[in-house]
């Protein structure tokens, strides 16, 4: 199929698209490459460029727009959606996504962003997240229900967008037999409010009888997700501290205000909550489609993978672990080092977020069933923390 690779309503590329192997076999035109996504005009403006590889890279890019082949019990969903693999559902939608406004125009179709986008439009999304979050699912009927966002969506946790009020909202479960993310989101939300740390807001929502995290949709139809991953294609990749400085140097350049503190404030959060899982691909930044600003640091999202003790008893709790570093794994005790001053953030508005988390926790017991040796040593090991970065302040 030929087909234009938009951005809203720029056209960025000509090619044609295999619809059987979701790769794109041939490069007719580049028509705008700065509206092109980051990675693709990372790669373009190299002095190593090559057509093949180009191909290679765009088809890589729209092939991990999709479900990836790790998302949780990923053979039941596609059983339930009546689909082999989960790239079958890339071109479902024309590619549409709600991070960013790429899409895959066929060619000479009348088709407008204004008609198709998520933004604007409605979806049909009940039979998604029947599919994806319930426990008892029949498969699924109507073929507009695989035309919406959810085909696009990362991550290995369950998940499905939602419209509610007209405002898009992401729901997640938890992973496997794990329950506590949804929670983790919320204290991780809390803890960014207090600290006045810039964050996605996360709430409690209940969806047949699981407790599921719900947030609102940081992207508008005219800004984009950029993350990290994407970025540090410009980097020298030799190491993590190095290529740190230098993603915020970037930032910086590009007029992004107060880049350091906003990424510092990250890993800070990070630290209290022992989050494990800060890949490359789950921070960045906004920017403008229209004008291609780069407008901010994203707000904080996914910190559900935090406070992991499979182990915990009234004389030990045992975390396993550690954090995550741009291309490193290292201990927490060390992420926070990048931290240049500490003294700004006032540890008092947060000693007592145990004590507070404690009763969320116990809010929802008759649903999680988690139990109340298991919420002792969650808080403990969260007062561990804040505890460990009242000394630090105390000690700069």
């Amino acid at each position: 199929m030929k087909c234009v690779l938009m951005n809203k309503n720029t056209e960025v590329l000509v090619a044609e698209y295999n619809d059987a192997s979701k790769y794109f076999d041939t490069i007719y035109e580049v028509k705008n490459i700065l509206y092109a996504p980051y990675i693709l005009k990372s790669f373009y403006n190299n002095e190593d460029f090559n057509n093949d590889t180009f191909k290679i890279i765009l088809s890589e890019w729209f092939k991990g727009r999709g479900i990836p082949s790790w998302r949780d019990k990923l053979d039941l969903l596609l059983h339930r959606l009546n689909l082999v693999t989960p790239t079958e559902l890339l071109d479902k939608a024309l590619g549409l996504s709600l991070s960013d406004q790429y899409w895959i125009k066929p060619y000479n179709s009348e088709v407008k962003y204004d008609d198709i986008n998520f933004f604007d439009n409605d979806f049909d999304y009940s039979e998604f997240l029947e599919a994806s979050l319930s426990l008892n699912s029949k498969t699924i009927k109507r073929e507009t229900s695989l035309r919406t966002p959810n085909n696009t969506t990362d991550g290995m946790l369950k998940k499905a967008w939602i419209i509610q009020d007209g405002i898009r909202y992401l729901l997640k479960g938890g992973y496997k037999n794990e329950i506590l993310q949804p929670f983790n989101e919320v204290l991780a939300t809390e803890i960014c409010n207090r600290l006045s740390f810039n964050c996605v807001q996360y709430t409690l929502d209940i969806y047949r009888d699981m407790v599921v995290s719900k947030c609102p949709c940081f992207i508008t139809k005219d800004t984009e997700f950029i993350t990290c991953n994407q970025i540090k294609n410009d980097m020298k990749r030799y190491d993590s501290l190095e290529d740190y400085e230098e993603y915020i140097r970037k930032l910086e350049l590009e007029g992004i205000k107060d880049a350091r503190i906003k990424v510092e404030n990250m890993f800070i959060l990070d630290f209290l909550i022992m989050n494990e899982d800060r890949h490359l691909n789950n921070f960045g930044i906004i920017r403008d489609v229209n004008n291609l600003n780069w407008l901010d640091v994203a707000p904080i999202f996914d910190n559900g993978m935090s406070l992991n003790i499979p182990y915990y008893g009234e004389d030990e709790i045992m975390v396993v672990g550690h954090g995550r570093f741009f291309y490193q794994i290292k201990h927490y005790d060390e992420i926070i080092k990048i931290v240049k001053d500490i003294k700004r953030i006032d540890v008092s508005l947060i000693e007592d977020l145990p004590e507070w988390y404690d009763d969320l926790l116990h809010k929802y017991q008759n649903i999680t069933h988690i139990s109340d040796s298991k919420i002792n040593s969650l808080c403990i090991l969260l007062q561990r923390q804040i505890n460990k970065l009242k000394n630090l302040i105390g000690e700069k």
